[in-house]
């Protein structure tokens, strides 16, 4: 309070006028001298006052002074005034900010005091470059405040007001002035008026919305070409693309883009990606990246009325598809209308409608209400029982945890959907078709039953559309007298479906389901391929027509009355075999998702342990064997799951079985060479704290397999390509090296990745010494041949620590004395079925040194039929066992080739497995699910080619069949030939590793390349062969060609024509070797156009059930075989990465204007799935668009020609916008992997290019849009190092910078978006290097004083205290990183 007195005192002494100076103000002339003298005593007066006070009193003195100040309306006194507190601030007596806020919140700063305003305002004017950043952004809000309070209807009275306010605005809006980053200004300005409208005065608009407009080079280079217009591939657990890539991730409530910062983004941009998750939920298997994308957890149960509203309209949209059918009988189909795609888009959605409707993101009663709403404005009937269809499997399953009120939206419905006055005739049953027509009436009766239960009346008379079909139903239920079985008619299903949750009426028909397949004692008996006798049961399952016709509840009911009886029978110890026709319908509920918890889930989690536990070997081996050969599209973590406990299995005394052993050996092999490149590292990272469950104790096989699966999972998707420094495998291989210590030829090192590389360089193994492992089998054949007493021969080679040479000795033993001893089969049973395979590996090694160690000819073919009389007379060993064991020892130089040499000679010399080879190609078809007798087929195999898993004479030596170890148990699918193919996926890779041995390759390929028929992953397996190996078949066209045609020439007789390969692709194949093909530019548009047509719904090969294919949905089918047709194409990778990208820059004129951002979008997927060999040619393309800017030569500016709208509609020069437009495709589309690379691409490839404006302009259009995909941090600051080199760079002295500010403005927003003070410390040195005009510019990021910005030469000196410079730690700053728009 004194100090306000004080001031008061010293102000009243300039505001006091005399009576005589008051008379004669017209005619006294003032002193300027003692004007001078008095401003300096009242300044003087001032300065005492102020200088004693705190921060806060004097905040308070000022504003005190205002306030008097106020009062004056002599405007030459109020000059004077006001000039005391600019010399204040002048003096540093008072802080500018202090003084500039006092003003902006006054309360008598109204425009109605025109003066004050006027002149306050110009002082703020005068000292506002004294004022922080955070000063002059609060000096802004204060202004647009302001304005509101001026009238719009403005007179001239108000003019000057308007005016002033403005000055001060533009003073900070000044880019030159550089009083406050741009970056914070535009965040305000859109903040406040999203839309650009309800400016706070008209008289403003201009300046907001300019210096809005001066952001849109900005927008530009930090926005993805054609973002709205990109679909990703559908791949299985979100994407195949590593982890799901950010930019598709979509806000939960609008849909919208999560874009970077409040900036003037395109109005497409900022609209709901509508078609963008409604493409993805019409795709099969796509639940899991719709939750990704949405960021939906099982957990949250987040309801999404987003996600509910898109999935009404894709019924609709399905609805709208249906009008187009053709009559059932006209339709062209290979079987029957459930055959079609029509109909299995109808199972897709039911499927997804339970997901998401059971874990409550979306109601069910408001899905329903929707679809009416939007059905009523249409007339679309055609589709009604699909419909009704999809809704039942819902309401059937789930009708017990709801109530009647949330279903009965469903009624209004059915009578909206079914008007008829005449009752719709009774269906044919005899046709699937019927269940859906049932469909309608079955939810009646479902609800019917729920209000009975509820004691409830529904209210409502039943449709007269209805009245045949309820009938036709209450007679088939009630007719006691007929015997229900499961024919050719469907009777049964649709008696589950209506009476699910009746179980009065819905045991007959479930009962007489499940007699189909589990059998009577009324039944004879199925012979199995087994000692143990015959098997009780039927062998014909339940049709793919008659499980689809089933609702999701009879499926659930049925699917657990087939778990609850192997339960109890693995538990009754009667080891009865499971019924054919049981086991093969088991198989085929569990493609079913929407019953995945009773499905995979129970039979990972509960079935198999509990078979385990009750010790039910044969059931466990069927099991098995069911997984292996009929299950499709298992998530990931399932089948890593079983992996851990097959080796958990593995390691217990009682699987110690031959037969037991291999199969649980083989399921784990087939479990980690089918794993995906891009599910490895999910799945790694998920037992990154045990990575022991993963790996094998005792199988070196099995462990080598998975090393292989890592490094072809590495190089496909580039995670840990180069160092395993703290990635997601190390500890894994660690495990690995820990159980089974091995090493690896310099043939397959060299083709590792350069991490995986060097671990095995650096973990080294001993090697053994070959010679040594002769001289010891010698040894101990020696000793065999001396020792005489059976139980001491027994003794001596089963003895813990007796090297395990044993086979090694049977060889030996046949070689010279074509026999075996009866007291070896004793030998071989006392070592078991697991640790025979440590004699295997040395029993491999020892035939390699005595092969490259002969003399040839016919010591050779005897060694070799002796092999042979191992496997195929004595059946000591498997074949498959054997070439497994061969291709993955560790074999150098021309022992390698010996040991490839010996494969050959087993596969081929001997007529055995080539004949087993060729018969069950000829006679069977991997199409199972469209098999009713595979079962016959399988026995009549089995019986003319008899397999026994125990040594001839093994059985007679130890007492018939009561050895456990040879245990026979009984095979319901498997056999040598499906055994070998993943043995042979293995072999092919081995081989490709050594040049020398590619034509022995060749003939592999030829005799045994037909196996690739039942190969469950075709297409994968050739695209992980060529991506893998793309160096080593780099100049073998002839190769790759024999290669593509050996496994999809394998499936040419099962699968339509055009299912894979293009036509022209199909006539090379068939032409011969002489003949060359070099595709012209217009092959490659046809291929990129059939990836279009397939994203848009076309696909150009015929429809198929994907639940069955290798691949989930068409699109990542169609660009699989796009990739695989282009990896095998006769030319090198840049000629065909050339013609690729000429796809677009030169077959533009042929590509529709309105699709070339799909053709864009589709290239980008296309070239991110090749090898990097293609992506070279795609660098050099950008090096030479970037070397072509040197010199200027064109009138539009760079951003106007890097406009790719622009340039495309308006026919401008477009090598520039079409170059960015492709690159942003690719890494779009590219994996967390391949990205991990992007730091280095833009420092080796793009940096040294770059010396003018222009250069440096498209580099920030090539790194802007990306800047979110660069994880960790460390990779986006390397990538703003190498842009600050590239500003430094093109930043010559005595040069003019055009586009200074769209630069400057993408340094901030990196700053406030992603580092915040990260880059500070690196950047420093930088800026201080450059000119005036951009170290003033960017003085916010380098913490530079605003007078050192303004010296080029300044040196680093530190910041002073007061310097108006941002906070140096962003989040205690006005504006964090994270949001510059904070107050």
């Amino acid at each position: 309070m004194a100090a306000e007195m004080q001031i008061t005192t010293i102000l009243n002494k300039v505001m006091k006028i005399d009576a005589v100076e008051e008379a004669f103000a017209l005619y006294i002339v003032h002193n300027n001298e003692a004007k001078r003298t008095k401003f300096v005593t009242i300044l003087d007066e001032l300065k005492a006052v102020f200088s004693n006070l705190s921060p806060e009193h004097q905040e308070a003195g000022v504003k005190h002074f205002l306030l008097l100040t106020s009062e004056t309306t002599n405007l030459s006194r109020l000059q004077f005034l006001l000039s005391l507190l600019e010399q204040l601030v002048a003096d540093g007596i008072l802080k500018a900010r202090l003084v500039c806020e006092a003003v902006m919140n006054c309360e008598k700063l109204h425009y109605h005091r025109q003066n004050f305003w006027t002149e306050c305002f110009k002082l703020v004017l005068k000292i506002l470059g004294g004022v922080d950043y955070k000063g002059v952004r609060s000096v802004m809000k204060s202004c647009k405040e302001k304005s509101q309070s001026i009238p719009a209807d403005l007179n001239a009275s108000n003019a000057p007001q308007l005016k002033v306010l403005m000055d001060v605005l533009e003073l900070i809006f000044d880019r030159n002035a550089c009083l406050l980053p741009g970056y914070f200004i535009v965040t305000e300005i859109q903040k406040a008026y999203p839309n650009n409208d309800n400016w706070p005065h008209w008289k403003l608009a201009k300046l907001l919305s300019g210096f809005v407009e001066s952001f849109l080079p900005l927008v530009q280079m930090i926005t993805i070409i054609g973002r709205t217009k990109m679909l990703p591939i559908v791949e299985h657990s979100g994407g195949g693309q590593d982890n799901l890539n950010n930019s598709w991730l979509l806000d939960t409530a609008t849909l919208k883009l999560k874009l970077k910062g409040n900036l003037p983004y395109d109005k497409e941009l900022l609209e709901p990606q509508t078609k963008l998750l409604r493409y993805v939920l019409e795709q099969p298997y796509s639940r899991d990246m719709v939750c990704l994308m949405l960021g939906l957890t099982k957990q949250l149960k987040q309801r999404c009325l987003a996600l509910e509203e898109q999935f009404v309209e894709l019924m609709v949209a399905a609805m709208e598809k249906s009008e187009e059918d053709t009559p059932v009988e006209e339709a062209n189909t290979e079987e029957n209308t459930l055959s079609s795609a029509r109909p299995l888009l109808w199972q897709h959605l039911s499927s997804q409608l339970i997901y998401f409707v059971l874990f409550q993101f979306a109601s069910f009663p408001d899905i329903v209400s929707a679809l009416h709403k939007k059905l009523a404005e249409k007339d679309l009937k055609k589709g009604r029982d699909h419909l009704m269809w999809v809704l039942l499997q819902y309401i059937s399953g789930s009708i017990q945890r709801n109530t009647l009120n949330t279903l009965l939206p469903v009624l209004s419905l059915c009578d909206f959907l079914y008007p008829e006055k005449e009752p719709l005739p009774v269906p044919d049953y005899n046709d699937p078709i019927s269940s859906r027509q049932l469909a309608a009436i079955s939810i009646w009766i479902h609800l019917l039953k729920k209000a009975q239960t509820e004691g409830k009346d529904i209210q409502r008379p039943m449709p007269n559309a209805f009245k045949n079909h309820h009938e036709f139903l209450q007679h088939l239920v009630l007719s006691t007298n007929t015997q229900l079985s499961m024919g050719s008619d469907y009777r049964i299903a649709i008696l589950c479906n209506a009476y699910s949750t009746n179980q009065e009426y819905f045991t007959r028909p479930m009962a007489a389901l499940v007699e189909t397949i589990f059998g009577s004692q009324k039944q004879g008996q199925a012979p199995m391929n087994t000692n143990n006798g015959m098997s009780n049961g039927p062998t014909t399952p339940l049709s793919m027509e008659a499980l689809d016709s089933l609702t999701v509840h009879s499926k659930m009911s049925l699917i657990h009355s087939i778990g609850s009886h192997v339960v109890k029978l693995a538990q009754s110890k009667s080891h009865m075999p499971l019924a054919p026709a049981l086991v093969e319908t088991y198989s085929r509920l569990l493609v079913y998702t929407e019953i995945e918890t009773l499905g995979i889930k129970a039979f990972i989690s509960q079935l198999l342990p509990s078979v385990f536990k009750s010790h039910a070997w044969g059931i466990l081996y069927t099991l098995l064997e069911m997984f292996s050969y009929r299950m499709h599209h298992i998530q990931p973590h399932y089948r890593v799951q079983l992996l851990s406990h097959l080796h958990s299995l593995a390691s217990v005394p009682q699987t110690n079985q031959v037969q037991l052993h291999l199969c649980v050996e083989s399921t784990a092999l087939r479990l980690i060479t089918g794993l995906g490149s891009n599910e490895v590292q999910p799945q790694l990272l998920r037992f990154a704290g045990e990575p022991q469950v993963l790996v094998s104790v005792e199988s070196e096989e099995l462990n080598r397999a998975f090393v292989l699966t890592l490094a072809r999972a590495i190089h496909v998707t580039r995670s840990g390509y180069e160092s395993l420094s703290g990635t997601w495998c190390k500890t894994v291989l660690k495990a690995i090296m820990s159980n089974t210590p091995h090493s690896w030829a310099n043939h397959t090192l060299q083709c590792f990745p350069p991490a995986l590389n060097e671990f095995f360089t650096t973990n080294t193994v001993p090697k053994e010494n070959k010679q040594q492992l002769k001289k010891a089998v010698e040894e101990e054949y020696r000793n065999w041949a001396s020792m005489t007493n059976e139980n001491d021969i027994i003794a001596h080679f089963t003895v813990q620590g007796t090297p395990p040479l044993f086979l090694c000795l049977l060889w030996k033993m046949i070689l010279e004395t074509d026999r075996i001893s009866p007291i070896a089969y004793k030998i071989l049973e006392r070592i078991g079925a697991r640790p025979l395979s440590a004699h295997l590996r040395k029993f491999c090694d020892y035939l390699v040194y005595e092969f490259a160690n002969s003399g040839g000819g016919q010591h050779v073919n005897k060694c070799v039929d002796a092999i042979n009389d191992m496997m195929w007379k004595y059946n000591i060993i498997t074949i498959d066992r054997l070439v497994l064991c061969l291709a993955l020892r560790t074999q150098e130089g021309s022992e390698a080739q010996v040991c490839f040499f010996i494969i050959q000679l087993l596969l081929l010399k001997a007529a055995e497995f080539r004949n087993r080879v060729q018969e069950f190609v000829k006679e069977n078809s991997p199409e199972h699910w469209k098999q009713s007798n595979w079962h016959e087929k399988h026995l009549s195999y089995h019986r003319k080619f008899p397999e026994r898993f125990a040594p001839d004479g093994g059985l007679d030596q130890t007492g018939g069949n009561s050895s456990s170890v040879y245990n026979t148990l009984p095979v319901y699918f498997g056999n040598v030939c499906l055994r070998f193919l993943p043995v042979f996926d293995i072999v092919i890779h081995r081989f490709l590793e050594i040049p020398p041995i590619i034509k022995s390759l060749e003939t592999l390929l030829e005799h045994l390349g037909c196996l690739y028929k039942f190969h469950d992953r075709p297409i994968s397996y050739l695209y992980y062969t060529l991506h893998y190996f793309e160096h080593k078949l780099r100049d073998k066209a002839s190769l790759r060609r024999k290669l593509v045609a050996a496994v999809i020439g394998s499936l040419r007789d099962i699968r339509p024509n055009g299912w894979s390969l293009s036509e022209p692709y199909q006539n090379y194949l068939r032409q011969s070797d002489e003949k060359q093909w070099n595709p012209e530019l217009d092959y490659y548009i046809h291929l990129i156009q059939r990836v279009v047509d397939t994203l848009n719904g076309k696909p150009p090969f015929p429809a198929t059930d994907w639940r069955f294919n290798e691949f989930p949905n068409a699109g990542a089918h169609i660009l699989y075989v796009t990739c695989v047709e282009l990896m095998a194409v006769p030319a090198p990778p840049n000629v065909v990465a050339g013609f690729l990208l000429d796809v677009i820059f030169k077959g533009y004129p042929v590509i529709p204007s309105d699709d070339m951002e799909q053709w864009i979008n589709a290239l980008g997927q296309v070239l991110a799935a090749l090898p990097d060999a293609y992506w070279n040619e795609h660098h050099i393309r950008l090096g030479q668009i970037l070397e072509s800017m040197k010199v200027w030569n064109y009138r539009c500016t760079p951003f106007q020609l890097f406009n790719f709208k622009e340039t495309h509609e308006a026919l401008l020069e477009n090598k520039f916008a079409y170059s960015l437009a492709v690159a942003h495709s690719l890494w779009q589309h590219s994996g967390v992997g391949q990205m991990s690379f992007f730091p280095r691409f833009i420092k080796e490839h793009i940096q040294p290019h770059v010396q003018t404006e222009e250069q440096l302009v498209f580099a920030c259009h090539l790194i802007g849009p990306f800047l979110q995909r660069c994880k960790p941090e460390q990779q986006l600051f390397e990538v703003t190092v190498s842009l600050n080199e590239m500003l430094e760079q093109v930043d010559k002295p005595g040069g003019q910078l055009n586009y200074l500010d769209p630069v400057c403005d993408l340094f901030y927003h990196i700053k406030y978006m992603y580092l915040g003070d990260m880059m500070k410390s690196e950047v420093e040195g930088i800026f201080r290097k450059l000119s005036p005009a951009l170290q003033m510019r960017l003085r916010f990021i380098a913490h530079l004083n605003p007078d050192e910005a303004t010296n080029a030469n300044a040196s680093a000196t530190s910041v002073p205290a007061a310097a108006p410079t941002p906070a140096a730690n962003p989040a205690a700053a006005s504006a964090t990183p994270s949001n510059p728009g904070a107050p």
